[in-house]
Order: C-alpha cells, then sequence, then structure tokens
C-alpha cells in the first residue's frame, strides 16, 4: 500500500478541520482546509472568545500564530523530509476581525531555495473583502527529518 503524500493529507482534509497537523497549537486554532496544493494552502478559520483581546477582536499573536502555522503548511505540502523553522516573522496589521467572525488565510511561497524559504500569508474576512493581516516570514531548512504520517 503506497503512503500518501502530506499534500494528499492536506487535500483529504479539504472542507473539514485538519486534525493531523503535528503542531498542538494549529490543532488548538482549528482550521479547516479550504484549498492545498504545492506551496499554497488556504485555511478557514473561526474566532473564538478565547483568540480575542479585551476588546473581542482577533488579537495580534492569535494573527501572528496563524500566518505562522499556515506558511509551515505550506511547506509542509512540498512533501520534503525535513522541517524548516522559523527565522522571522513580519506582520502588517491593517483591520480587525471579532469573535464569531470567519477568516480565511492564503500563503504563496515568494521563493525557495536549497536551505531559505520565504513566504506570504495574506488574512482576509470571510468574503476576501477586507484584508486583516499580511505577513512574510523567512525559514530554514532543519536537520529535522519529518515522521510519516
Amino acid at each position: 500500500m503506497k503512503t500518501k503524500t502530506r499534500l494528499q493529507v492536506l487535500q483529504d482534509h479539504i472542507g473539514g478541520e485538519f486534525i493531523l497537523s503535528p503542531s498542538p497549537f494549529m490543532l488548538w486554532m482549528k482550521p479547516i482546509v479550504v484549498t492545498a496544493g504545492p506551496g499554497t494552502v488556504t485555511f478557514k478559520y473561526q474566532i473564538r472568545e478565547e483568540m480575542t483581546n479585551p476588546i473581542k477582536s482577533l488579537h495580534g499573536g492569535v494573527t501572528a500564530a496563524i500566518a505562522d502555522d499556515c506558511i509551515g503548511a505550506t511547506l509542509f505540502s512540498l512533501d520534503e523530509e525535513n522541517f524548516y523553522t522559523t527565522i522571522n516573522l513580519n506582520i502588517d496589521y491593517f483591520a480587525p476581525a471579532y469573535s464569531g467572525d470567519i477568516i480565511i488565510a492564503k500563503t504563496l511561497i515568494i521563493k525557495k531555495g536549497k536551505q531559505f524559504v520565504n513566504a506570504q500569508c495574506e488574512i482576509w474576512n470571510e468574503t476576501e473583502t477586507r484584508l486583516i493581516a499580511r505577513g512574510y516570514s523567512n525559514l530554514f531548512k532543519t536537520n529535522v527529518v519529518k515522521k510519516v504520517l
């Protein structure tokens, strides 16, 4: 029996929660897979109260975590043997989102080298008419090898 690629595992979850992430934090955020392709993913999230700040808008740290984990899933989609680690993450915040809102996170790889990857994540409101945040990250290929799912 042939083992599924990591991309196929992501694609198997389209329309449902991605419950096989190796990241416990990602599991806490409960992403719904909208699309997944080589080097790009789109996830949907429902903002829960525990993801907000005192004024009930999406906490900036959670926004950054969504961007970071989505970019990580994008590298997961490439089905490479090694993990990558974030070496920097820059987030620009443009608009709030509130408890109960649905947000969409879309990623793409800007440049991939042998050791470093530069990637982007845009976070939108559900109708994709208002950009909430955009993050850019550089990641470094580690010596840590992924286990097969």
